[in-house]
């Protein structure tokens, strides 16, 4: 009885529920806690009315925590009652939800251990259950806090959307997000126009598209056509990382047309791409050699260090300065570079917002660092699925947990 009762405790029953048994598995090391009802009319959860027990439901199993090294059951024959209506309903208990098989405190202790670990197998392993429970718990918690979501109220008025490959081939999602808190709003399948709008429309209310004054992009036209069509009042900006980026494509297919010519730019592809201040000793005299050797790689080196000192600017002064800087460029006469500048001036306005809004470029390299841990960590997902349940239950800001 000293048992029954110390568990009782334990699992903070409401009052009415109480342990009837407990039985232990040694050999499997397994602990299951039979919990009753013994009240003859509780709650409807709906209408608050008190209901008549109509019969009990046949014995359901949740997965608890451990107690010591013996993994946790706890079971229960769920009482049902009938409505004035003569509804027949099932109770539900206080550890757990509707339809879950494991416990709140289980499910706590999993996104516990995710949000640390970044890693489902991982976790389960640890947890000592299946990977289908830890990603289940990761579906009905991503599900939870995005339904406590109230965005209704606020003003978006910088966002940024932007693509992510999430497995072999051309597969890919389309991300919102909103710089300012660095939270990812939602995912959609695919990068078309459709999906698109659907994500935006989704997402923020007509009022809320209407109160967006830039949104920050890749230069995909699916996304630059449909900012177009249902955000009357914000401007496109070519997202800061993704114009770098380009540029250091470029630099990069100079350098291995150069490396076959010229032994010393071997293993130097990150010394290139690189900010120079975030260089070892060992990189900046390497890098050093390079830019003394004049090769042409060293030349759109500078060009991308041109450009990247062009941010900040001023409205009054960012068309002239980028129009000098395009040039300058194609002074080098650089075919990779001149690709570059070309594509930046098919894109202008694009690219001068880019220069002269200040919407964080910080935050776009982090959740794209972020979002790419994520896909190293779990090797990859199969699904869309499981790639926009693991991007928001991590960069989502949501409320995770069960109350």
């Amino acid at each position: 009885m000293f048992t029954e009762g110390l568990f009782t405790k334990l699992l903070q029953l409401e009052d009415g529920w109480f342990v009837e048994s407990v039985e232990t598995d040694f050999k499997q090391e397994e602990i299951y806690i039979q919990i009753a009802c013994i009240l003859d009319q509780l709650e409807d959860a709906e209408t608050g009315e008190l209901c008549k027990v109509y019969e009990h439901a046949p014995v359901r199993e949740w997965r608890h925590l451990d107690t010591m090294q013996y993994r946790t059951f706890l079971r229960c024959k769920l009482p049902r009652i009938i409505t004035p209506s003569g509804k027949v309903k099932t109770v539900q208990p206080n550890w757990a939800s509707d339809y879950g098989r494991t416990t709140f405190l289980f499910e706590t202790a999993v996104i516990d251990l995710l949000k640390a670990s970044k890693n489902q197998t991982k976790t389960a392993k640890f947890m000592r259950c299946g990977f289908n429970v830890v990603n289940s718990i990761m579906h009905r918690s991503v599900k939870r806090g995005m339904d406590r979501r109230s965005y209704d109220q606020i003003v978006f008025d910088h966002l940024s959307i932007d693509e992510k490959s999430f497995k072999k081939g051309h597969n890919y999602v389309t991300v919102l997000s909103h710089p300012d808190s660095g939270c990812v709003i939602d995912v959609e399948e695919d990068r078309t126009k459709e999906t698109c709008k659907k994500l935006l429309n989704k997402s923020l209310t007509e009022k809320q598209l209407e109160g967006v004054s830039a949104i920050s992009m890749d230069m995909w036209q699916a996304y630059m056509q449909t900012a177009q069509e249902i955000l009357p009042n914000a401007a496109i900006v070519h997202d800061r990382f993704h114009l770098v980026k380009y540029l250091n494509e470029a630099i990069d297919k100079v350098r291995r047309s150069e490396v076959k010519n010229h032994q010393d730019l071997k293993n130097s592809r990150y010394v290139l791409l690189k900010n120079p201040e975030n260089l070892t000793e060992k990189q900046r005299f390497h890098f050093e050699a390079i830019a003394d050797a004049n090769y042409e790689v060293s030349k759109a080196w500078q060009v991308r260090e041109n450009f990247k000192d062009l941010f900040g600017s001023s409205s009054l002064f960012a068309t002239s300065s980028l129009l000098k800087w395009m040039t300058n460029a194609y002074s080098r006469k650089i075919a990779e570079i001149d690709k570059v500048v070309n594509m930046f001036k098919s894109h202008l306005n694009g690219v001068i917002n880019a220069l002269t809004e200040r919407i964080s470029n910080a935050m776009a390299e982090r959740l794209n660092g972020k979002i790419q841990e994520l896909k190293t960590v779990g090797r990859g997902y199969r699904t869309f699925t499981n790639f926009r349940s693991a991007i928001l239950f991590f960069n989502g800001g949501l409320n995770l947990y069960p109350h």
